[in-house]
């Protein structure tokens, strides 16, 4: 492999492959403490009740594979593109000394997550430059792409469809990942997802508040406040009021279709609001968008452009 090829490292969350492996995850997710019995128990009951295991290693695998698509048919044989996760194999420290080890010239990351935050997007990135400077080979990343043009357009577009089925006083709610707040201090985070929210509500037309809100899911289990409001808590309020007969749920914060959003969302927020007696529904996940990942290359080649 030459020099001046660059070699790209997609990196997601990262899933349990099969049952067996779901201990092994939840404890690295808890940076090497094991579950308790009944936290396992319950995290297997989830993933049992979306058919066993996510399917979030197929759907970043066939992300990959359109970004590399993309890639190749703008610029053949410029880039190699390998897969690093955060949490299962293989690793982002594993990717990139893939790359290492195959001889290319720089190495960009992107992140399947289009919202910045230090505790997210940046520990992703923090591992990629890391070991890349420890193996001797220049990185870059593409630190957020929340308001890339055609992620919005597909956010419009979706949320259109579900609103014109939907009853005529339905509430959007643009819903992402809760972090605690300690983490959130002086972060980009909510900024970025109220950016990305507010502007695709705008092109809908929505009322803010009436119309349209941020939710907030998938909160851990610690003693540690996380960001609200919940999403629960958020349909609790819309049936109790009676301010809505409705809602749209778009998981702008995630990009595949996995366990936060078909248990947490399809699962738990859907029988919430169906047992409340509220019309839900849920726009379908980027998952491996070509015009997306089009674009999503793109922003990869530009990053490529300030490597040394």
């Amino acid at each position: 492999m030459s020099a001046s090829t660059i070699g790209v490292v997609v990196m997601a969350y990262g899933t349990p492959s099969r049952p067996d492996d779901i201990l092994a995850y939840y404890t690295h997710i808890r940076r090497g403490q094991p579950p308790t019995p009944e936290q396992l128990a319950e995290l297997e009951a989830r993933y049992r009740a979306i058919g066993g295991v996510s399917p979030l290693r197929r759907r970043t695998e066939a992300q990959l594979a359109r970004l590399d698509a993309a890639l190749q048919a703008g610029h053949p044989g410029r880039f190699v593109t390998v897969l690093g996760m955060k949490h299962s194999e293989p690793f982002i420290e594993d990717g990139v000394g893939e790359l290492a080890k195959a001889g290319v010239g720089g190495i960009v990351g992107l992140v399947l997550a289009p919202h910045y935050s230090r505790g997210g997007v940046g520990e992703y990135i923090e591992r990629l430059h890391a070991t890349a400077d420890g193996l001797g080979v220049p990185s870059v990343a593409v630190e957020s792409w929340h308001l890339l043009p055609e992620l919005l357009d597909i956010h419009t577009a979706r949320i259109a469809d579900r609103l014109a089925a939907m009853p005529e006083r339905t509430k959007v709610l643009f819903t992402a990942h809760s972090l605690p707040e300690r983490v959130l201090v002086d972060d980009v985070y909510p900024d970025q997802l109220r950016q990305s929210a507010a502007t695709v509500a705008l092109r809908l037309g929505l009322n803010r508040w009436a119309g349209w809100a941020i939710a907030w899911q998938s909160a851990g289990r610690t003693s540690d406040p996380w960001r609200g409001p919940d999403i629960l808590d958020v349909i609790d309020d819309l049936a109790g009021t009676g301010r809505a007969d409705g809602l749209v749920v778009c998981a702008q914060g995630f990009v595949s279709d996995h366990l936060e959003v078909l248990y947490d969302l399809d699962i738990a927020a859907r029988q919430r609001a169906e047992s409340l007696g509220l019309a839900f529904a849920r726009t379908g996940a980027v998952n491996d968008d070509p015009a997306v990942f089009r674009a999503l290359a793109g922003r990869v080649v530009d990053a490529a452009s300030v490597l040394p």
